[in-house]
């Protein structure tokens, strides 16, 4: 199973929980502070999907994404800048926004990936 979000915000549609890192943060403390924001999920252990830097993948300006799989605990519920939080079997997958269906792909064909550390 996976957790997505439907944004709020343009572009709108489903996406992979996740945000930008704040100075002074790891990409891992950035990933895990994002999922508990928008999906009220507690991570557990994370595995690194890849790094997608298409300078076309985000519609408004060029991002860098550190896609990680994570496991997780708690009850989802959406924060106020997502509309919606799903659970969806990863076989079932709507139409995501950005190039998320290729991380998912990804995700899919690497599911054995080197663990890394959650804690500061």
């Amino acid at each position: 199973k996976i957790v997505l979000i439907k944004r709020k915000n343009f572009p709108k549609g489903w996406a992979i929980p996740g945000g930008f890192v704040r100075y002074g943060e790891t990409v891992e403390m950035a990933a895990v502070r994002e999922a508990k924001e928008e999906t009220n999920l507690r991570i557990n252990s994370l595995r690194l999907i890849g790094v997608y830097s298409d300078p076309k993948r985000d519609p408004r300006f060029h991002v860098v994404s550190i896609a990680f799989s994570a496991k997780g605990t708690g009850k989802i519920k959406p924060s106020s800048d997502v509309e919606d939080v799903k659970l969806f079997d990863v076989s079932k997958i709507p139409k995501l926004v950005f190039d998320h269906n290729k991380i998912i792909k990804d995700y899919k064909s690497k599911k054995k990936t080197k663990k890394v550390k959650t804690k500061k």
